[in-house]
């Protein structure tokens, strides 16, 4: 059954203009299109699940590269933090994405297509061998649909691993630097004392700021629109906006109101979820540690 399509699972569904309340509205609830918004819930979840720690990977290198004892490394680190930081996530969002979209089809053109004489540059227009694109217009449309997820992983990542890495370079400076001078004195290596001492330590002090910049992951899903995936906003106007008997076999008013107010809901019981389990995180970490949050 298509997202998209108006069929239903119920069999007495045929003739919506013969239902009673409950029966149309069962029919109603459970259209290709309501099966579409159903799943991008689990979209939403899993762009979460596979962004949150691919970000966090990203901030731990940009952080040990901010603070790395080479020139370069730390140059890059230092860059990666404050460009990333210091320009709107909407403009990343867009330019990542076609950024990474063209680069991987440049890739592609030099290796599969060598003979190619055209300019790939014509204008403003970007043209590869029709072999070279991504994904192939032959590709079935659930591959045009991972790639788009897949490229808003990336996205995601990329902004939200600057600001993490951020927090982490933080929470690295604020562990006591006499700990660490205390493993250099019982003869362990630099590489030994950053992940024995400095690495376990700082997490106490990450977890505040990465606990915000969950909060603020979550709130940012919508984008997911701006960057060509159907996301529960795009369903939610979608389904909400007025339909006439012309254009739908179950016509109704504008219902925007109520489908915004379920994703409300459904946001507002996510970060209420998500608050307990950083809470009882906090207190797990911070047990036995020399701070204000601890519990010694």
């Amino acid at each position: 059954m298509s997202p998209s399509g108006g069929r239903t699972i119920f069999s007495y569904c045929t003739d919506p203009e013969t239902l009673g309340r409950l029966a149309w509205a069962s029919c109603y609830l459970t259209t290709g299109k309501h099966m579409g918004l159903y799943w991008s819930f689990l979209t939403v979840l899993a762009l979460l699940a596979i962004t949150a720690p691919t970000a966090l990977l990203f901030g731990f290198g940009g952080a040990v590269a901010a603070r790395s004892h080479f020139f370069a490394s730390r140059w890059f680190g230092r860059f990666y933090i404050s460009v990333v930081r210091g320009v709107p996530d909407i403009i990343f969002f867009m330019f990542f994405v076609i950024a990474i979209d063209q680069g991987l089809e440049w890739a592609r053109h030099q290796i599969l297509c060598p003979d190619w004489t055209e300019p790939i540059r014509q204008g403003n227009d970007f043209r590869v061998c029709p072999a070279a694109k991504l994904p192939l217009s032959s590709a079935p449309q659930w591959v045009h649909e991972v790639y788009g997820f897949f490229t808003a992983v990336l996205t995601f990542s990329i902004v939200f691993g600057a600001f993490a890495a951020n927090v982490l370079f933080g929470a690295m400076q604020a562990v006591p630097q006499g700990q660490l001078e205390t493993g250099a004195a019982y003869g362990m290596s630099r590489r030994q004392t950053f992940w024995r001492i400095l690495v376990p330590q700082m997490w106490v002090y990450a977890l505040p700021g990465l606990s915000n910049l969950w909060m603020i992951l979550i709130k940012a899903t919508p984008l997911l629109f701006l960057l060509g995936v159907e996301d529960i906003v795009y369903w939610a106007r979608e389904l909400g906006g007025s339909k006439t008997a012309r254009f739908s076999d179950y016509p109704h008013g504008d219902w925007r109101l109520w489908y915004f107010l379920g994703l409300l809901v459904f946001y507002l019981v996510f970060t209420k979820i998500s608050e307990a389990l950083l809470e009882r995180l906090m207190r797990r970490l911070s047990r036995g540690q020399a701070t204000l949050g601890a519990t010694v």
